[in-house]
């Protein structure tokens, strides 16, 4: 019988009035486990509603109060981490130890939130004029809401709650209806933690329930992660409605390796960051540009590795799991004919994967391809699956402009062993986020997270000091306390 999963608001499931749902899978099996409802208007106008009326009392509860709650959270998540990456794998796919650290990786950001107090300090000038005092401070700006994507349930969600509730506003999110019900044990958690009813509220759904976020008058500032196109709607509509956005969009990118990096290291890299996960991650390494002479030696050491790979239930002893609809599925497989048919050599086809799991499972092998040519649609498109292309080049000249003449500029990558050739790199590439000998240089809490072109709409990076002023808004008071002997009237223009 498949589980219902509801909307959760004013602190208890709320089954909202609309009628419709949609389902949820397990990739691994094929097999339908759950329903989820979508809300209607008058559901998010509902969640919105509690969110506005919870915000005063929380925007007044002490730093102290605030900083408790989050720390409790932090340790009620600590303690049960391993029950949220059970129902991430059972929903998205992806293997237990991959969930566990999606989880760490979320968690790190609630332990930046934990430190509001020292984080929202202001700054105090006394005497700037006779008796007159200047100071800084930084507040809430009310409700505010988080639409996120199917590839981290938990772990973008954590960019953005944690912060938002530390600093006093009251948080809706609308997760994705692929695996929704890490929203709901997060909401429960929360809860347990002692956040007051209406702080952190879920409504389920689809475009309904995003445009209502969008419109609605009292929502003030929204974050968003998923596909460019999308970034793109959620930002023009959300600006023109007068509300703060911070819309993350797709990636596509690229790892540079030069001649005398440790192909070893190289080719280890290139695996974990182009198929973990099933390669639905916006940080996957999808390309991998090699400065000749190195790309033949690399592509053998990549294939060797690929060969020693497991594909199969996240829950067993498996080193990537099934995409996480068949629908998704079929569409990358669809690219990988595509790279065949406009003259990609396909070295690994993922198609043929003998996977360790329900053959009704959505499953799609590592794919390497190489001879990629950049008019290529694998190398244009955001992918999102466990498919690597290789484009050779003849120098670092010809990498840096490929990289650069991407319309994506989300991550990248550089494995070198010259210090010189790195710093270079990282000042003339034209990407958000860079990576030295790291394939995936996803910034700690205490960074921001965020890329360039059309990888960001809007200049508000996730987390980080970003994210403390993306949810509060400066106020600056000039503050004179008249002590006894003051008088006079004067109406000139004070100058001292």
């Amino acid at each position: 019988m498949a589980t219902k999963i509801t909307h959760w608001i004013d602190g208890k499931s709320w089954t909202g009035t609309s009628k419709n749902q949609g389902q949820v899978f397990n990739p691994a099996t094929g097999l339908q486990t759950g329903e989820v409802d979508f809300a209607d208007i008058a559901t998010v106008d509902q969640a919105i509603k509690s969110a506005k009326d919870a915000f005063p009392m929380w925007r007044d509860t002490s730093l102290t109060k605030r900083t408790q709650i989050v720390f409790k959270f932090r340790e009620l998540l600590n303690a049960k981490k391993e029950e949220l990456a059970a129902i991430i794998t059972s929903e998205h796919g992806k293997v237990l130890s991959d969930a566990l650290g999606e989880v760490t990786r979320g968690q790190e950001v609630v332990e930046f939130a934990c430190g509001i107090p020292q984080l929202l300090k202001g700054g105090f000038s006394e005497g700037v004029s006779n008796g007159v005092d200047v100071y800084s401070i930084r507040q809430p700006v009310g409700v505010v809401a988080g639409i996120t994507p199917f590839n981290f349930p938990a772990m973008v969600p954590m960019w953005f709650f944690p912060i938002a509730i530390a600093t006093g506003n009251a948080f809706i999110l609308k997760p994705s209806d692929k695996d929704p019900s890490a929203s709901i044990w997060i909401a429960k958690l929360w809860q347990e933690a002692g956040l007051p009813d209406g702080i952190f509220s879920v409504v389920q759904g689809d475009k309904v329930a995003v445009d209502r976020l969008l419109e609605h008058p009292d929502v003030k500032a929204i974050s968003f992660v998923g596909s460019t196109p999308i970034a793109k709607y959620v930002y023009e509509n959300g600006t023109k409605n007068g509300k703060r956005v911070q819309a993350l969009g797709g990636a596509k990118n690229h790892m540079v390796v030069l001649p005398d990096a440790d192909l070893d290291l190289t080719a280890d890299s290139a695996i974990n960051a182009g198929f973990g996960s099933a390669g639905e991650r916006c940080m996957a390494i999808s390309v991998v540009v090699a400065v000749e002479p190195v790309a033949d030696q690399l592509i053998q050491k990549i294939v060797d590795r690929m060969g020693k790979l497991v594909t199969g239930d996240g829950t067993k002893n498996s080193d990537m799991g099934p995409l996480v609809t068949k629908q998704h599925r079929d569409k990358v497989a669809s690219y990988i004919e595509a790279g065949e048919k406009a003259g990609a050599r396909v070295v690994v086809d993922g198609r043929k994967v003998q996977a360790d799991g329900a053959k009704e499972g959505y499953w799609l092998g590592p794919t390497l391809f190489d001879n990629v040519k950049t008019d290529m649609s694998i190398y244009q498109d955001e992918i999102f699956g466990p498919v690597l292309s290789v484009v050779r080049v003849k120098s670092y000249e010809e990498a840096l402009n490929v990289v650069n003449g991407h319309p994506y500029g989300n991550g990248t990558a550089i494995f070198t062993n010259d210090g010189g050739a790195a710093r270079r790199f990282q000042n003339e590439i034209e990407v958000g986020m860079v990576g030295i000998n790291v394939p995936i240089p996803v910034p700690v809490a205490y960074y921001s997270f965020g890329g360039w072109k059309s990888s960001l709409f809007g200049d508000s990076h996730a987390h980080g000091m970003d994210g403390v002023n993306f949810y509060t808004r400066g106020k600056v008071v000039t503050s004179r306390w008249l002590d006894p002997s003051h008088g006079g009237i004067n109406l000139g223009f004070p100058q001292n």
